[in-house]
């Protein structure tokens, strides 16, 4: 009869937690406002993005904080890339556009991998030609280096290329809420209408 008891009671107990581990697993699931947005999955995703200390055009420092202000598209790249930079961030030009006209204001952020070239003069030239809201960011190797890594970026010099080298980068296009943080990526096939309707789900949402 005792043993009948026990196992009773212990039914009840792993009764209770089961239900209590679908309430915790629907209440994290539910917590992820922006997962009807999603559309990337990021191997330890949350830890993704984070602050970056750069140089602007102005030749000022300047935090993520100083840039993130509004929804953002930032895109790390060197203004020397002969055809795959010009064409990625005026995709991200193109859909800042887009989402103006739907009435949601946006920045593209252009974060240099060159350092040795992108001066905060040359970079600044750079964004200006490509979007007026487009914020130019360089820096030193070493603040270069932690932006990139804080974002999981690839980026390699070919310096024994003389001075007209090329750079090997990563080319995704992240999206960085103010309060957020970083919320997904967007990668280079994506069409700048698709991609203006993703930050307007995430914009929504907030």
């Amino acid at each position: 009869m005792r043993r009948v008891m026990a196992i009773g009671a212990v039914l009840v107990v792993l009764a209770f937690l089961a239900v209590s581990l679908m309430l915790v697993y629907r209440s994290d699931g539910d917590s992820d406002k922006y997962a009807q947005c999603k559309n990337s999955a990021v191997a330890g995703g949350a830890e993704l993005g984070g602050p970056f200390e750069l140089v602007n055009a102005q030749g000022q420092t300047v935090t993520d904080a100083d840039v993130i202000t509004e929804p953002s598209l930032v895109y790390f790249g060197y203004t020397f890339c002969p055809d795959v930079c010009p064409l990625d961030v005026d995709r991200n030009a193109r859909a800042v556009d887009e989402l103006e006209a739907r009435g949601i204001s946006a920045t593209p952020v252009f974060i240099s991998v060159d350092p040795a070239r992108d001066t905060p003069e040359v970079v600044g030239d750079f964004a200006a030609n490509m979007h007026p809201k487009m914020i130019g960011l360089t820096g030193s190797p070493a603040q270069v280096k932690a932006a990139s890594d804080a974002y999981r970026t690839y980026y390699k010099a070919h310096e024994d290329e003389g001075e007209d080298y090329l750079v090997d980068h990563s080319t995704f296009s992240y999206l960085v809420m103010p309060e957020d943080g970083f919320v997904d990526f967007f990668r280079r096939d994506v069409p700048p209408e698709q991609l203006a309707d993703k930050v307007a789900c995430f914009v929504d949402n907030q």
